[in-house]
């Protein structure tokens, strides 16, 4: 008779961070040595939140970053800044003819 698996908290740890890592679950399954139903059976939480566990870690790393005064907080804070706060680097170009009128071209037939 088959026995029982029981994941060690050690197990836990590594199928939580080799999802995060985007390593695909037979290759999880084939590091634990197990197959990818008892994989599923036994990891099912860390297969379903571990992304979201280290994208949050990395998200609390890079907002300690840019709201410190450190290497690279800087680069940190403007990162945040354009991609949770909708900043961005814009350069407005407006053309336009003397004194701000229209735009004349001459030396062109307009006659098609």
């Amino acid at each position: 008779m088959p026995r029982k698996f029981e994941p060690s908290a050690a197990q836990r740890r590594l199928v939580g961070e080799m999802t995060a890592f985007g390593i695909p679950q037979p290759n999880i399954a084939s590091v634990i040595g197990i197959d990818g139903k008892t994989l599923r059976k036994y990891f099912a939480d860390e297969i379903e939140n571990g992304t979201a566990r280290a994208t949050a870690k990395v998200a609390a790393s890079l907002f300690r970053t840019a709201c410190g005064s450190g290497p690279g907080a800087v680069t940190a804070a403007i990162f945040w800044l354009k991609t949770r706060a909708n900043w961005k680097e814009t350069a407005v170009h407006e053309h336009g003819g003397i004194g701000g009128g229209p735009i004349i071209i001459t030396g062109f037939d307009t006659k098609v």
